[in-house]
């Protein structure tokens, strides 16, 4: 792609995020999102494939449906209380609908079925993007309207996406379509305590862009799409696989990595609000998603000689691609949990 025009995508992509940050009224919202989805679609169809093509199209029907419909929650409320300010959302019809419509925006379950499908048919450069920036603009309208939204559906869709994210993950070989069932799982832990502790969102959100970032970077270094692939990238380089089997490790949630850390924080505030048995749900469909984890580790660094795969051992040649990034990513990644109560105190 010339570079110009990336220039020009990549620069609308930060102005839609940054428009609808700093909006207090509906339509300033709504032409922030607009801009991202437009800005995204020319990267998702860059490489002229038919599944690119395909992905691009589906992305793109469904985040007009939920721009139409929070269009149309906006009018609604402006409609029966005369206000058009973001956090003056007070009709229950309009307030359920712009719900809907923000989870179908960020794919939280049961709005995920287009997020898998539009993963596996991009590259990973902009899987990432999709998969990271493109949940910022949407998640700042949740916390700003969540006090207002019916707990009970926010706690329905929080515990759902958690269970289909680890489900949905369980008989995958794709990495794109794990890393997308990933996202959908994760966005349930941050919707579930959006209404009691919104800084623990934004903790949540904060750690799972770090992960998601090592993970696909990861990915893109060792070039591997697919969980067959994944299991020959020991011979090539044995560092990077190792790091790589903690990333994940840390993207499942467990102690002493990153991961742990909003788990953790989630459920405690849970159990603090007197609601022991969504916390031992969410506990335990973090297990789920931590089993489809393993399996991509033991496919990565237990399935060594003798064993053999259908895959072709790649040549161990020098990449020119830039690890600087993928560096920082992953050292955040395996080591922010000694950190927790600065990152608290920084966030409350």
């Amino acid at each position: 792609m010339n570079p110009y025009v990336l220039m020009i995508l990549l620069s609308s992509l930060g102005l839609g995020t940054t428009l609808t940050f700093a909006s207090s009224h509906w339509l300033l919202a709504w032409m922030g999102l607009e801009i991202n989805t437009l800005a995204i679609t020319p990267l998702m169809a860059q490489h002229h494939h038919p599944r690119a093509v395909e992905a691009t199209t589906k992305y793109f029907l469904t985040q007009a449906t939920a721009a139409a419909m929070i269009l149309f929650a906006s009018t609604t409320n402006a409609w029966m209380t005369g206000e058009g300010n973001i956090t003056d959302l007070s009709d229950p019809l309009a307030n359920t609908m712009f719900m809907t419509a923000l989870a179908l925006k960020i794919g939280l379950a049961p709005m995920h079925f287009w997020m898998p499908e539009v993963m596996q048919g991009l590259d990973l450069l902009t899987g990432l993007i999709l998969s990271t920036w493109q949940k910022l603009a949407p998640f700042a309208l949740i916390i700003q309207t969540a006090q207002n939204i019916d707990p009970l559906l926010l706690t329905l869709l929080g515990v759902t996406s958690t269970l289909v994210g680890g489900w949905g993950g369980l008989n995958q070989t794709q990495l794109r379509k794990i890393l997308a069932y990933s996202s959908i799982a994760h966005m349930g832990w941050m919707i579930i305590v959006i209404q009691y502790a919104p800084q623990l969102t934004l903790i949540a959100l904060g750690t799972y862009i770090v992960m998601t970032s090592a993970a696909f970077l990861t990915l893109k270094m060792s070039l591997t799409t697919k969980l067959s692939t994944l299991a020959t990238t020991w011979s090539k380089d044995p560092i990077l696989t190792a790091t790589t089997a903690l990333v994940l490790l840390s993207l499942g949630g467990l102690p002493p990595l990153t991961g742990f850390m909003p788990k953790w924080l989630i459920l405690q505030e849970l159990t603090k609000q007197d609601l022991p048995i969504i916390a031992t749900i969410m506990a335990l469909a973090a297990l789920i998603s931590l089993y489809f984890y393993l399996r991509l580790c033991y496919a990565m660094t237990l399935t060594i000689s003798p064993n053999t795969t259908n895959s072709t051992t790649p040549w161990r040649t020098q990449t020119t691609q830039t690890s600087m990034p993928l560096a920082l990513f992953t050292m955040a990644t395996l080591g922010l949990l000694p950190m927790t109560p600065t990152i608290l105190m920084l966030a409350t």
